[in-house]
């Protein structure tokens, strides 16, 4: 069976099984029509952003910048006497970046798209492209897409010539990315479910929108997904009815490309972007001469080894299509052989975990604690949500995934931070300093409405405590979705973006660059990071590291805050 999409561009159209449009229904007793929020706006037709620099080139295909890598090397010398000297050099690095500047017509395919946060995001992709609104019991709702960093935030460009000020542009306007309500969708699901009936059991959205969703989602059916029953929840088998089958996992694979392949091909997509949306897995063993290598895992994967997993069979079924993959659950999906095989191949993968509530807060308020010399002594953290996602999470195989996901993203503040704790990362000590506890608890009634409680318990000067206490009640899809939406827009991009190390610039020297999408990372839990680096989950210093990098690339120097003209009598 071929997939099902939704059209592309400013009209659209369903799309049916053998890839022949159908047209679709007006919407029932629709509202009139409201402003276009500026979230959803096309303010990238509207407004341009143009470097007058000799380092920035313009053509019609591409943005050329020479950028020069500004950095500080640091030799640690420990003398004799017992003190230490911090010899330090600046350094410089120049590259060349090219960005291509047409944006491609691009799908997205989402395993689990029968889920909550693929049926919540279908429905605002669709909300927003035919700029629907409904009742609730707060009034008239109109569609936008707050909560992405792409479409609803905005990047410091640079200050005002005449008066100063700082001057701020659209993120999503600074190169040219996707905008969402191009996007064409489908995927798989262990569900048969339609798009329509999956959204009324998620009972995420408002019923007025979901009535008027119908004429778009009636028609929109998941492909037969791949389940493996061991590595998710027993309480999953009742939904498992849309399958694909037998055990033979090289079968499963070919079958998962050829879907990817007639996607493509039936929607006329220059760029395909796959997401997991769906369950949480339980960690995949690490076994030698199985996953570890690229040849094994290729080798584990036609003898149908048990270990090898849903979710590594779909990105491996990625990599050999060259579909960025961006996984977000917490399952160890890139096992060291899945890394391998997307370096041989250079493809894009990205992940772990979707970074929304009370994990977002967490690396926020935790790095606030650390960069202010307060001690935080221990972080207790409880949640408890009432959707199929807690489901899954309420057997310990697959909490394990989210526990160790979520308890990760304090490290690199304790490992920045030897004043405070000095004991961190040394050998044949322990490396974890924060007393860090992680409960989730599953309860029908509350549904997408994740409840989440926090105790941050800290050292002040003097043996005094401090102690912040933190409720916070979110609708769980609803933040998770925008956030997805960004990583694929995000992933997309990426795949326009060369560079080369040559000060010639001559073609053939320009490549792709490297297969893990740190640039991700802000978006992520437990972002997976190359070897030898480690992984920020700072989230300053990842929305930084973004945003800078996306001023790298139309020649302009990283945002900083020395505010030169402030300190100075001029």
């Amino acid at each position: 069976m071929a997939p099902i999409a939704t059209g592309n561009g400013h009209a659209a159209a369903h799309v049916n099984g053998n890839g022949n449009s159908n047209g679709h229904h007006a919407a029932a007793a629709a509202l009139p029509a409201a402003p276009v929020n500026p979230t959803a706006a096309r303010h990238e037709d509207a407004m341009s952003i143009k470097v007058s620099s000799p380092n920035v080139k313009y053509d019609d295909a591409n943005i050329t910048t020479k950028y020069s890598f500004q950095d500080t090397a640091v030799n640690v010398v420990r003398n004799a006497d017992g003190t230490t000297e911090y010899q330090a050099q600046p350094v410089s690095s120049e590259y060349q970046f090219k960005t291509g500047r047409k944006v491609p017509k691009t799908g997205l395919m989402m395993i689990g798209w029968g889920g909550n946060n693929g049926t919540t995001l279908t429905a605002s992709v669709l909300a927003n492209r035919h700029n629907i609104s409904w009742h609730n019991k707060e009034g008239v709702q109109t569609p936008n897409f707050y909560g992405s960093l792409v479409r609803a935030s905005t990047i410091r460009l640079g200050h005002d010539a005449q008066t100063g000020k700082d001057v701020y542009v659209p993120f999503g306007s600074v190169l040219p990315t996707v905008h969402p309500n191009d996007l064409v969708l489908g995927g798989w699901d262990i569900s048969g479910m339609t798009i329509d009936a999956a959204t009324t059991r998620a009972k995420v959205l408002d019923y007025d929108l979901q009535r008027q969703l119908v004429s778009y989602t009636s028609s929109m059916k998941p492909l037969p997904s791949v389940y493996y029953p061991d590595f998710i929840a027993a309480n999953q088998g009742e939904r498992a009815d849309n399958v694909l089958p037998g055990n033979d996992k090289q079968a499963h694979l070919e079958q998962l490309r050829a879907d990817i392949r007639n996607f493509k091909a039936q929607n006329g997509l220059e760029q395909t972007i796959v997401v997991w949306t769906a369950n949480t897995e339980r960690y995949s063993q690490i076994i030698p001469g199985v996953n570890d290598t690229a040849d094994n895992l290729m080798q584990a994967i036609k003898d149908s080894h048990a270990e090898v997993s849903p979710s590594t069979l779909f990105v491996v079924a990625c990599i050999l299509e060259n579909a960025p993959y961006i996984n977000g659950a917490p399952q160890n999906t890139f096992v060291p052989g899945c890394i391998e095989l997307a370096e041989r191949h250079r493809a894009f993968i990205g992940g772990d975990d979707l970074k929304t509530g009370q994990t977002r807060f967490k690396t926020a308020l935790a790095e606030m604690l650390v960069n202010a010399g307060i001690k935080p002594l221990s972080i207790a953290s409880y949640n408890h949500l009432g959707n199929n996602d807690g489901a899954n999470l309420s057997v310990p195989q697959t909490f394990q995934s989210k526990e160790l996901s979520k308890r990760g993203v304090v490290d690199d503040l304790v490992e920045s931070n030897g004043l405070l704790y000095p004991r961190a990362g040394k050998k044949g000590l322990p490396g974890k300093e924060i007393d860090h506890c992680i409960v989730i608890k599953y309860l029908p009634a509350v549904g997408d409405g994740k409840v989440a409680m926090d105790d941050y318990y800290s050292e002040l000067t003097l043996g005094g405590r401090n102690r912040i206490m933190v409720s916070n009640i979110c609708e769980d899809s609803l933040l998770a979705t925008p956030i997805l939406m960004d990583l694929v827009l995000l992933a997309e991009l990426m795949t326009r973006i060369t560079y080369t190390d040559s000060q010639s610039g001559d073609a053939d020297s320009y490549q792709t660059m490297y297969s893990i999408m740190s640039l991700l990372s802000f978006s992520l839990k437990a972002p997976l990071a190359k070897k030898g680096r480690d992984a920020v989950n700072a989230i300053s210093r990842q929305r930084n590291g973004l945003a800078n990098f996306m001023k790298a690339l139309i020649g302009l120097p990283p945002n900083d805050d020395v505010a030169i003209s402030d300190r100075i009598w001029a």
